[in-house]
């Protein structure tokens, strides 16, 4: 999921449960020009980085402690990370969203799209 810069949800993707949310990120961000991209340091990947820098944005990204050499990232950017977690936490009211009793990715995309668009008229 991404979210705006007010923590309000504006695009979905459901990954396959096996793969890491990393792989989905290009096709996340696809279509969209962001001045940064906030997230944790499981996000840290050279791919990721690269493809971040082609399209213009800031990787706001921390290395991760295996990195021989730390690649600098603003903290003070960073702490708006927590925007994202609100978001999905606002969603998780939701006991549908939280549950996932939906056996089609159709049907639960449709909720998705339905809890968001609530979350973005209050």
């Amino acid at each position: 999921m991404a979210c705006d810069s007010l923590g309000r949800p504006i695009r979905f993707l459901i990954a396959p449960g096996q793969s890491h949310d990393i792989l989905a990120v290009p096709a996340l961000l696809e279509g969209h020009r962001p001045t940064a991209v906030l997230a944790d340091r499981a996000y840290d990947a050279n791919s990721l980085r690269q493809s971040l820098k082609q399209i213009g944005a800031e990787a706001v990204i921390p290395s991760t402690r295996s990195r021989k050499a730390p690649i600098p990232h603003d903290p003070l950017i960073y702490k708006l990370r927590n925007r994202i977690e609100r978001c999905f936490n606002r969603l998780k009211h939701f006991r549908r969203f939280a549950t996932r009793f939906d056996r089609l990715a159709a049907h639960y995309m449709a909720f998705i799209h339905i809890a968001a668009s609530m979350l973005w008229m209050r």
